[in-house]
């Protein structure tokens, strides 16, 4: 029986020694291809400027960019922190002119109607306080006919699949992070139902070992 579920933070991940550990984290996870970068591209989502809710460090959006041409990304982080992080990322990479980072809420996006050509997040939904209200906010930036892809953890992984992730997640400092981030994200099922009650109402719900996606195109 899947355990129910648990909420966590929803005002991200801050401070300098946290952030720094989870930038490790996820470069571990990008340098081994482990980040959603090929089914963000399945997704369709290939062209135009894209939001992307919780980037966190911003490796999704940055590999997203160097794959893609003639793209642009802004980012949106409820961190100060993870913001910055992700600034300095972009410089890195080279994307400083493509990218852009800001603080927000993906309750209440600070963008107007009909803006971007897709909007996609990865890891963050378990974190968002009131996820109807950001799946209707999705369906308000986005310009008909534009593209959706978010996808996290799982909650009713097995229990194999959450001891592999508790092996494989580097630094250890981080492994707390990662039960909280289990226990408070969603089923697939827990997603169509939460879906059905908004605007996003004709999404394509998908699940695998790891987690669920949620996907599609804003219809008018």
């Amino acid at each position: 029986m899947t355990k129910p579920r648990i909420p966590e933070t929803d005002h991200g991940i801050q401070g300098e020694v946290t952030v720094a550990h989870y930038d490790q984290m996820q470069r571990r996870l990008r340098d081994r291809g482990w980040i959603e970068t090929r089914a963000l591209l399945q997704s369709g989502i290939t062209r135009g400027h894209a939001l992307e809710i919780g980037p966190g460090p911003g490796y999704l959006g940055l590999e997203w960019l160097k794959l893609t041409q003639g793209t642009t990304l802004t980012g949106l982080d409820i961190s100060p922190d993870m913001q910055a992080l992700a600034t300095r990322n972009a410089q890195t990479y080279g994307l400083a002119g493509r990218a852009q980072y800001q603080p927000g809420s993906c309750d209440n996006l600070p963008f107007a109607d009909n803006t971007f050509d897709a909007v996609f997040s990865n890891g963050s939904l378990h974190e968002w306080a009131t996820p109807c209200r950001a799946f209707d906010e999705i369906w308000r930036v986005l310009k008909p006919g534009g593209l959706y892809f978010i996808s996290d953890l799982r909650r009713d992984m097995s229990r194999v699949i959450r001891a592999f992730l508790w092996i494989s997640v580097q630094p250890a400092s981080i492994r707390p992070w990662l039960l909280t981030s289990i226990d408070a994200a969603y089923t697939a099922q827990e997603l169509s139902s939460l879906s059905e009650e908004t605007l996003l109402n004709h999404a394509g719900i998908s699940a695998d070992a790891f987690g669920v996606s949620f996907s599609g195109v804003k219809r008018i």
